[in-house]
């Protein structure tokens, strides 16, 4: 068996779409209606279509996962996300850890939480 894909809930896709794009440079590979696939493994579905298949709730920001990306230049990461033309809430703004890794954490548009850090 092996891991496929990470799947995230989303209420506006094209605002999701365009945010993994524009800070990660993810691209989409399949868009299914409701359910967009994009490079390395993560897949946006509609809020709507999540909550009708599990019959609950979505509750962002709920602290239970994160996606977890690594940069090299986090310092660039950083400065783009700042300049990002939507406001970023964090959880964390970049911090060094004690042992050595540079880390920043916050939410995307419908609270999944992202950490980024330096490559270990």
């Amino acid at each position: 068996m092996k891991l496929k894909n990470i799947v995230i809930a989303v209420n506006d896709m094209e605002r999701s779409i365009a945010f993994y794009r524009e800070l990660f440079g993810l691209e989409v590979i399949l868009d299914n209606d409701g359910n967009v696939i994009m490079t390395e493994g993560l897949v946006l579905q509609d809020t709507h279509i999540w909550e009708k298949f599990l019959d609950k709730k979505i509750i962002p920001k709920n602290h239970a996962s994160e996606l977890y990306f690594e940069e090299n230049d986090i310092e660039a990461f950083a400065d783009r996300l700042e300049k990002y033309h939507e406001p970023i809430e964090y959880v964390n703004r970049l911090m060094t850890h004690s042992w050595g890794q540079k880390v920043i954490r916050f939410y995307d548009p419908d609270g999944n939480l992202i950490e980024v850090g330096t490559p270990m």
